[in-house]
This record gives structure tokens, C-alpha cells and sequence, in this order.
């Protein structure tokens, strides 16, 4: 979960690698350095705490070179000190910076312990420092050190090494972790994330796990996991360098949440516009969604509770068997196969480890028929499977998902309609009910955007609680799951969901007139089920803060706070009234006073274990 760039021209790269890392800050910000190659040696600045730490020491020392790496650290080996941050460097003459987690670095420190190098971090990272050292000394050849180096890695990595002795390449390699190469002319570049290199050029290169590159100024020089040369192909990306710009907004949280409108509609844009197609999920989707009798899915965090939502879509629309498994825990329990299920993976980045070696261990159990729903193209998720569908979020920087979120649930709920339909399931007039439906999505999302300035004077009272609950019932249960984790993740308030009705098995032991509770009750068939619920929370002097809707009937009591959300949305309404927890948890995280894009011990994209 951290952010690696590096850089070779002609020029002074260490302005490249800086912003690079600026953009990639949202992957990790506990520790930022880069070293470059200067007059024939090594030169390293690392400075714990945010890039513009290192940034004003580059300048400080006056650092410059024509070919170095840059490394922002999100801790995993070892405290969050600047002899842990990256660059790690081996002997004075190679250089690395990793994202990732290598499972085998005990083993292999003991062993280069013995063979005389003197290990000064915690990090597994310097393994890898230490091993192409070694390799470095007996094949004399950078590239084939890397190589032979990865190959006695066990875990997952993307690394860029640069060496004293090799002033005319860089080397990257990558297993499990994302890593891409772009190109410029007359200088190439690297990094994890194509954000990182928007400002120099947007024609890139995705490396597949095993690769092993040479990047020099003229060109690339990729081998697989075999040692094999091979091609990938070059790619044009579809990521502006505006889409990732603030703009207007103080946050990119608060950007990404009003810019939900438009994503929707991004996202719905093919349904909208040919109706409910299976083909929107892939020339082979018709022929594999008719040879399938149930669904898992497979998610972690935030798509998780899209994929809880979606679950329940799917079983009641198109009368589908379904469960919900999360990634970390579905690989390593001993499941029951079955070669006619469809496994879908749900993931924002499609790199998050969890969910990737879930779906590894799922095709190993014999599971072909696979789709990943991602808004990432060309990530490693869609590319592991035979199907795939696209949000259209558009770029998001945020640690805490919002946009990705709502588009993630109008993804399965197109699932659903779609597999409803080629199961004869839907019919001409609930399609297009539907279908209506979607088309006022976004404008009834935007309608819950109005409701901000309601939602920032409760954030005024939040703002000096401790503990929070959330409740929700049906469809609604999971947006209070995903309500609850926005409060966490931002503003460091403890918070917990539950579905309403097991208040009474326990947690009603929690409620004071000091815990707010936070009710998502629109009109729906349990409406009357909340409102039983929400007196219990009263008779025990609890406060309660309700997101209703306007066909909702009831209004605003002594301790009974009533924000109204647009008119029932019926089936989504779990997307409209994911707006209003979100401005909730991101007003309170203002009051407070927190980092708001960049919540404490948290990064954005999960590629560690």
C-alpha cells in the first residue's frame, strides 16, 4: 500500500519523481524518499511524515540526477522512522524502493546475515536491497541480478532498483502489486499508478505479474516469469491530468462526493441508453450467465457492503442464489466448489490483494465462470477474469470510497436486471420501470446533495461524540455498515453498525443520551419495524438522527432529528441515501479537525495482506 515512481532522462528527474509521489500520496504518507545516481554515486533524502517533508530537504540539499527512484511509505515492517523508509539501500551501491509484503524475508535475512551483509531496518524491504547485492556480485549485470533476485521472493511486490554500476537503465519488476511503465520521449518513466505520471505523458505500459523490466532512456526491456523476452502492449490512458486536479473543492473526499451525479450517469450510460443487455458484460457473458445456478462474490471494505446490497438485489430480482464472502477469509477456509457458480470480484482498484488471491483460489478450486466488477481498466482483477464490467467512476484519491461505492451498487443492480432477464425473470414492464428508474438516479442523488447544509449542523453536534451507532434494516442494513466505516475511517469517532431489529440483543446496552444514533429509515415495507427500533433508542434517552425520506411519516420530535433525503427511490434507495452518510462523516471529520483525504494508518489501494 505504498506509492513507487522512478524516472531516467536526460534531465534532472527529481522534480518528476516529487510530483509523482505527490500524486501517489494517497497511497501511503507515513514516510517519503527518493535516491538518485550523481556523479558516479548514491544519493538518498528520506524524511518521515508527508512528500513536502522530502521535498524541502531535496531542495535543501540541492539533490539532482538524471536517473533515481521515489518511495511513499504506508508502514508494514517495522515503526515509521526514516531508517525504515525507502529508499532501502545495500552496500552503497544499490538502491530499491517496494510495495508489497514479502512472506519469506525472515528466511532470507538469516541468510544474508551469514553471508556478511549487516541489515540496519525492520523492513522486508531491505531483503530485497541486500539479495540483488548479492546476485549484482556474481552475474555482474543489474538486470539478471533483479531477476535472479524476484525469483527467490515469496510474497507480493512491485520494486524499482537502480545501482551504482548500471548508470543507463532502471529495473522494476512486479508480482501481485501493480506496476506500469510509461513513456516519454527520451526518458521512460515507472510507478504505480498511472496518476504518478499524467504530468510527463499518458502513453503506458502494464506489466503482468513475473515481469521483469529494463527501463532506459530509449526504451524497454521486459522479460516474464520465465525469463522469456516478451511485448505487452502500449497503451493510451484514459485518465486526464484534470481528473485528478481539485479544482473548486477543499478535499478530494468532498470532490469526489458531489461529482457522484456524473459518475452515475457514466456508469449507467450504456444501460440507459440500449437497455438491459448481457453483452454489457462481455462478448462471452450470454453464453456463461446461461450455464450458472448461483453467485459468490467476493469483495473487502467498502465493496463488501455494495456487494451485502447487491446480494439482496439479485436473489429478489432474478431469483438467484447469492453469498457474500470477504476475500481474506474465503481463501483460506476450506469452501465447497462448484464449477456452475459465478464468481464475481468487486474491488474500486482491481488490485486489492485480498480480493485477487481470493479469485486465485477460487479458479483453483475449479471455478471458471468469473466476472470483476472494477473501475480501475487494464487492473489486475479485470484482466484474472473471463468477464468484466467498468465503472465509470473516474479516478478517485480519496482513502475513504464514495464515489466508487454508488457505482459499484448500480453495477450489481445492472447484475441483477441482466440475469433476471435471461432468466426469464423480468418482464417488459418491470424492465422498464427499471430502467426509468436508473435514468433518475442521478438527479435523485443530487437532490440528497442538496440536504449538505442540514447535514453540517449535525455534524456540529457529532463532532465531540466518542461512540456512534448506526441502524438500518434490509437493503438499508449495509449503508449503515458503510455510514458507520465513513465515521471511522475520517473522523476517528468509533462507530458500529447493526441491523435495527438486534438492538434489543445487545447493543441497546450501549445507548445513552451521550451515543448518537444514526437511523436510515425510508418508507419501505420496514418502515414500521425502524420506527419500533427507534423507540426503543428513546425510552433510554438515546438521541436519534434519521435519514427518512419525503413519503416517510413522521417528523422531528423531542431528541428525534429528521433529515428527509428525496422521494423513495424503491429498489435503490440505498444508493440515493449513501449520500448523506457520507457528508455526515466528512462535515464531522472538518469539525474535528482530522486529515480528511488522508485518514491516520490508512491507505487507498489494499495490496498488502
Amino acid at each position: 500500500m505504498c506509492g513507487i515512481v522512478g524516472a531516467i532522462a536526460q534531465r534532472n528527474i527529481l522534480p518528476i519523481i516529487v510530483e509523482g509521489l505527490k500524486r501517489l500520496e494517497y497511497r501511503g504518507y507515513d514516510s517519503a524518499g527518493a535516491a538518485v545516481l550523481h556523479d558516479g554515486r548514491l544519493e538518498r533524502v528520506r524524511r518521515v511524515g508527508r512528500v513536502a517533508e522530502m521535498e524541502n530537504q531535496v531542495a535543501s540539499q540541492g539533490l539532482q540526477g538524471n536517473l533515481g527512484i521515489g518511495h511513499t511509505r504506508w508502514a508494514t515492517h517495522g515503526g515509521v522512522t526514516e531508517g525504515n523508509a525507502h529508499p532501502l539501500i545495500s552496500r552503497n551501491r544499490v538502491a530499491v524502493v517496494h510495495n508489497g509484503i514479502i512472506e519469506n524475508h525472515e528466511a532470507q535475512r538469516a541468510r544474508l546475515t551469514s553471508l556478511g551483509y549487516v541489515f540496519e531496518s525492520q523492513t522486508d524491504t531491505e531483503v530485497i536491497a541486500h539479495l540483488i547485492d548479492y546476485h549484482l556480485t556474481q552475474s555482474g549485470d543489474l538486470f539478471e541480478a533483479t531477476r535472479h533476485a524476484v525469483a527467490e521472493l515469496q510474497g507480493a511486490y512491485a520494486i524499482g532498483v537502480v545501482a551504482v554500476d548500471s548508470p543507463d537503465y532502471i529495473c522494476c519488476a512486479r508480482m501481485g502489486c501493480p506496476l506500469l511503465i510509461g513513456l516519454g520521449e527520451g526518458e521512460n518513466y515507472f510507478a504505480s499508478d498511472v496518476s504518478a505520471l499524467l504530468s510527463q505523458t499518458r502513453r503506458v505500459i502494464y506489466l503482468d505479474d513475473g515481469d521483469v523490466a529494463a527501463v532506459s532512456r530509449n526504451g524497454v526491456h521486459i522479460v516474464d516469469r520465465n525469463g522469456s523476452a516478451v511485448e505487452r502492449p502500449e497503451r493510451l490512458s484514459a485518465v486526464s491530468a484534470d481528473a485528478i486536479e481539485l479544482g473548486p473543492y477543499d478535499h478530494y473526499m468532498q470532490k469526489e462526493i458531489h461529482e457522484q451525479p456524473r459518475a452515475l450517469a457514466n456508469t449507467l450510460e450504456g444501460v440507459v441508453d440500449g437497455g438491459i443487455n448481457a453483452r454489457l458484460f462481455g462478448a462471452e457473458a450470454e453464453a456463461v450467465f446461461q450455464g450458472i445456478d448461483s453467485i459468490l462474490i467476493l469483495a473487502a471494505g467498502t465493496s463488501y457492503y455494495a456487494s451485502l446490497v447487491g446480494k439482496q438485489w439479485l436473489e429478489a430480482i432474478a431469483r438467484i442464489p447469492c453469498n457474500v464472502e470477504l476475500g481474506h477469509e474465503y481463501r483460506y477456509r476450506d469452501s465447497i466448489p462448484n464449477p456452475r457458480q459465478l464468481v464475481v470480484t468487486v474491488s474500486q482498484s482491481g488490485e486489492t490483494l485480498d480480493t485477487m488471491e481470493a479469485l486465485k483460489r477460487a479458479q483453483a478450486l475449479g471455478h471458471e465462470q468469473t466476472l470483476s466488477i472494477c473501475n480501475v481498466q487494464e487492473s489486475a482483477l479485470p484482466r484474472a477474469s473471463k468477464l468484466v464490467f467498468y465503472t465509470r467512476a473516474g479516478t478517485e484519491i480519496g482513502v475513504a470510497s464514495t464515489k466508487a461505492f454508488t457505482t459499484q451498487l448500480c453495477a450489481l443492480f445492472i447484475l441483477a436486471l441482466t440475469l433476471a432477464k435471461q432468466r426469464g425473470q423480468l418482464t417488459p414492464e418491470a424492465e422498464r420501470r427499471h430502467l426509468e428508474s436508473l435514468r433518475q438516479l442521478p438527479g435523485s442523488v443530487q437532490h440528497a446533495l442538496n440536504l449538505e447544509p442540514q447535514i453540517m449542523l449535525w455534524a456540529d453536534q457529532f463532532a465531540d461524540k466518542e461512540h456512534a451507532l448506526f441502524l438500518g434494516r434490509g437493503l438499508h442494513y449495509p449503508i449503515a455498515l458503510e455510514g458507520a466505516l465513513k465515521l471511522k475511517e475520517i473522523s476517528y469517532i468509533h462507530a458500529e453498525a447493526y441491523p435495527a431489529g438486534e438492538l434489543k440483543h445487545g447493543p441497546l446496552a450501549l445507548v445513552d443520551s451521550h451515543m448518537p444514533v444514526v437511523v436510515i429509515a425510508p418508507n419501505d415495507a420496514l418502515l414500521e419495524k425502524v420506527k419500533s427500533n427507534m423507540q426503543e433508542v428513546r425510552a433510554r434517552g438515546g438521541q436519534l438522527y434519521v435519514f427518512a425520506d419525503q413519503d416517510s411519516r413522521f417528523g422531528e420530535t423531542e431528541g428525534v432529528h429528521v433529515i428527509r433525503t428525496p422521494r423513495y427511490a424503491g429498489l435503490l434507495s440505498p444508493v440515493v441515501h449513501a449520500i448523506p452518510v457520507q457528508l455526515l462523516a466528512y462535515h464531522t471529520a472538518l469539525r474535528k479537525g482530522t486529515d480528511v483525504d488522508k485518514p491516520r494508518n490508512l491507505a487507498k489501494s489494499v495490496t498488502v495482506e
